[in-house]
Formats: C-alpha cells, structure tokens, sequence
C-alpha cells in the first residue's frame, strides 16, 4: 500500500488558471519517486501543497492522503502539527532553512523540543544521533557551529538532519543537490538512498536534471506546464520514452548518466570542511 496518496491534485490562481492541474500519482515505502520538469512546470508547487505551504489567494484541490488519512482538507493548526512531523521537506538552498544567527545546536533541539516536546538534555543528545545519521563528523563541534561555518554540502545535511528529527513517513526533496558541486551533489543523493533504505521513508524527489534520476528514482513523473504527462519505473523511461516532451528532456541528457555507485561514497571528504573563516 502507498503511505502517500496523491489524487487529482490542483492549484489554481483567481483568474482560473491551473498552476497544477489534476496532478495524480504516489509513493511507496522506501520508494524513490522523481518529479522532473523545466522550471515553471508545477514541481515545485506540488511540493509545497503537499505541506500545506501553498500561499494565498491560490486555492488547492483534490486528494492528498498520508497512511490513509485525508490532508487536503486540514486547518492550519493541523498542517502545523502534520508538517515536520509525518511530512518533511528539505529545500534547494539549505541556507534558506537554517537561522544565520543561531547556532546549529540550537536549531536542532529548538525543532525536537517544539515538535516531539523532548528536555533539553534528551534533545542534544538525539541531535547528535542525526547527526551522526546524516554522516556528520564531530557532531558536538558541528552544534557549536553557526550555518556560515560550513560548507555547501554540510549545510544540505543539517537540513536533511532537521528534516529527519520526526521520522516522517514521507520527505520531499526539492533541488536540493542543484547548488551543490557534483562530487558533494552525489554524495548527498547517496546518503538519501541510504536513509530510505534504513529508515523506510518514501522520497519525493523534485529536480530538473532527469540524468539523476537514472540510477536513483524507481518510478518517474514527468511534469509540463502543471500536467503530469508520462509516469514510468525509471528504467522503462529512459529505455522507451512514450511523450515527445520526455524524449526532448532525454536528448538533452549526457551520454554517460549519474552512476553513484562509481562516485564519491557517503561522507567522503569531497562533502566539504568547516569554515574557519
């Protein structure tokens, strides 16, 4: 059975314009589900209604169940208590979700103090357990560390760390290799396999370089202009694309796809060190 369900989804601006139209697909345990699409194609947006982040006056429709059991309908107050905790995001710009101004220690037992309601002493020390998952070395000097202290690549594992603090059930993953160098780009999208595997959540994994996705999603959906125009096991949608929009984005792809097993391993020293500066 899939932990996420998601059905004739829409978003729709006032004048009746369909940023996400009638959007329709799921993801399994442990399953790696790509969303590919040029910018503007509605990946990102799908993202943010299936946290609840869609801003007004845009209005959401359709179905978007978790384990069975209805979100599109929640308050706000609910979403509050849904997001972070049984649904998780992690963001492009990992900098974008850390406080400049406080401290890594504090941002994480901030997070499971207010989400999981821990003392302080149980969240530091949970803190440096995902840490450690997240293949952080050093992890009572990282939570000593502001997020300008670190590089590019570390900052994207804090984020993920942060996102991982509830075990939620389903992360959605939106670019978040795309401002990485490639070495520290594959090693992040190790470590995501990685955590499915172990942890069995379900990844939503929002990007526009469908090379990735050739060694790293099981199925694939293909976005253009809010419409989902192909969905396929990742391995049937490189060897037989069937919309010509798919077979635009494939020709564009490099001869030699990602390949992760022959790249950096997980935690290797291409992810980055501290910034001492």
């Amino acid at each position: 059975m899939s932990i996420l369900e998601v059905t004739g989804l829409t978003v729709t601006r006032p004048d009746g314009l369909r940023l996400v139209d009638e959007v329709t697909f799921d993801v399994d345990r442990a399953e790696v589900v790509g969303i590919v699409g040029e910018s503007g194609s509605g990946k990102t947006m799908t993202g943010m209604a299936l946290l609840g982040l869609v801003p007004e006056p845009l209005t959401v429709g359709g179905s978007i169940r978790l384990n069975g059991r209805e979100l599109a309908t929640q308050s706000q107050r609910q979403w509050q208590r849904t997001r972070g905790r049984e649904i998780a995001m992690v963001l492009q710009d990992p900098s974008s979700s850390l406080h400049p101004m406080l401290k890594l220690g504090e941002q994480l037992t901030d997070h499971l103090r207010s989400h999981l309601g821990m003392r302080p002493k149980a969240a530091r020390a949970r803190a440096l357990e995902l840490l450690e998952q997240v293949h952080l070395p050093d992890g009572e000097d990282i939570l000593r560390r502001f997020p300008h202290q670190l590089s590019g690549g570390m900052k994207q594992r804090v984020a993920i760390a942060i996102a991982l603090a509830c075990e939620p059930a389903v992360l959605v993953a939106d670019e978040v290799t795309t401002a990485l160098d490639a070495n520290i780009r594959v090693g992040i999208l190790r470590l995501l396999d990685e955590l499915r595997r172990t942890t069995g959540m379900g990844i939503m994994f929002i990007t526009h370089d469908l090379a990735m996705l050739s060694s790293f999603a099981d199925r694939v959906s293909v976005f253009r202009r809010g419409e989902i125009v192909e969905q396929a096991s990742a391995a049937e949608l490189f060897a037989n694309p069937q919309h010509p929009y798919t077979h635009e984005l494939l020709d564009a792809v490099p001869s030699i796809p990602w390949k992760m097993v022959d790249l950096e391993p997980v935690g290797s020293p291409a992810e980055g060190t501290l910034d001492d500066d």
